[in-house]
């Protein structure tokens, strides 16, 4: 899994590339750290180079969430793969989450 981050007028912008799972969950919670330690109040998760995501993966996402709404920070997630737009919608995660197609929709809303 490889992580990149970006910030464009105060919202942090994070592209993943690759599987997120129970192996690579670890170091995917870890870049997130520094995000919640420093406040930031829109977060855009771009998945569109996310092929698979398993149940650890998804509890990241959530714990993540949690952390974020203690100080009113959101997470806004883009480009969803079908197979993970599925996911979200079995488990009734795009509930929770604000899912977009765009990136610059997400920057937007």
């Amino acid at each position: 899994m490889n992580i990149k981050s970006d910030n464009k007028n105060g919202i942090s912008i994070v592209r993943v590339e690759g599987n997120i799972d129970i192996s690579t969950s670890p170091d995917f919670k870890k870049h997130f750290k520094k995000i919640i330690g420093d406040k930031v109040g829109t977060v855009v998760i771009n998945l569109e180079k996310v092929d698979y995501m398993d149940s650890s993966g998804l509890a990241t996402l959530v714990e993540i969430y949690k952390n974020m709404r203690k100080y009113d920070g959101t997470i806004r997630l883009v480009k969803l793969s079908d197979k993970v737009k599925g996911l979200f919608e079995i488990t009734k995660l795009d509930k929770l989450f604000k899912i977009f197609d765009d990136e610059a929709l997400a920057l937007d809303n």
